[in-house]
């Protein structure tokens, strides 16, 4: 398979909502992520215009994708890009600030969020890779030593993905939002 990973571009907003919508179509969407089909789908196209945008930027937050038909440019075989087959969101955590979860944040730190790779590129090797460009863009930024994020604990998939790169359990959990009698795990991978 031929791809590439590279950030979105504020332009992408369009190809953004619809690689998250498709994610939110997923039958594992409601264990991996906080957000619902219907909530993402009612959303204006401001909101999608201003989520790739911060996302592209790269100071507190990255979006990274894989194009998959795309040469080493990012051109499309048809000249206008190819399809994107994956996604993961770097999320830049300041050390004195709160994380999502309402919880301090003792030191600088990047989080994985919104991950997902189409059901067709599983199994490619792309989630992999995605995951190496987005830990290696992380331990790029000054004083950061540590990359985390949560799985839910009934998914499983997902979970093993996490281990076989490398990610380990810390111990801390958080409630589901939507289901507080389920938990979040926190996995973390850190450098040597």
């Amino acid at each position: 398979m031929d791809y590439v990973i590279r950030p979105v571009r504020a332009d992408e907003w369009r190809a953004a909502k619809e690689l998250r919508l498709a994610a939110l179509r997923d039958p594992a969407a409601p264990l991996a992520f906080l957000e619902t089909y219907e909530d993402a789908a009612a959303q204006s196209d401001e909101f999608w215009q201003g989520r790739a945008l911060r996302a592209s930027h790269g100071t507190t937050a990255l979006q990274l994708v894989v194009e998959s038909g795309a040469g080493p440019s990012g051109a499309g075989l048809s000249g206008e890009g190819g399809r994107w087959d994956g996604s993961v969101v770097v999320l830049v955590e300041e050390a004195g600030a709160e994380d999502f979860w309402g919880q301090a944040v003792e030191r600088r730190q990047v989080q994985l969020v919104a991950v997902y790779v189409r059901p067709e590129a599983r199994g490619t090797g792309v989630a992999g890779a995605l995951f190496s460009a987005a830990v290696e863009w992380a331990f790029g930024l000054k004083g950061v030593t540590r990359v985390r994020l949560y799985v839910h604990e009934d998914n499983r998939r997902a979970e093993a993905f996490y281990r076989k790169f490398g990610f380990v359990h810390t111990g801390g959990t958080v409630p589901n939002p939507g289901d507080p009698s389920k938990m979040e795990r926190e996995m973390e991978f850190k450098l040597p």
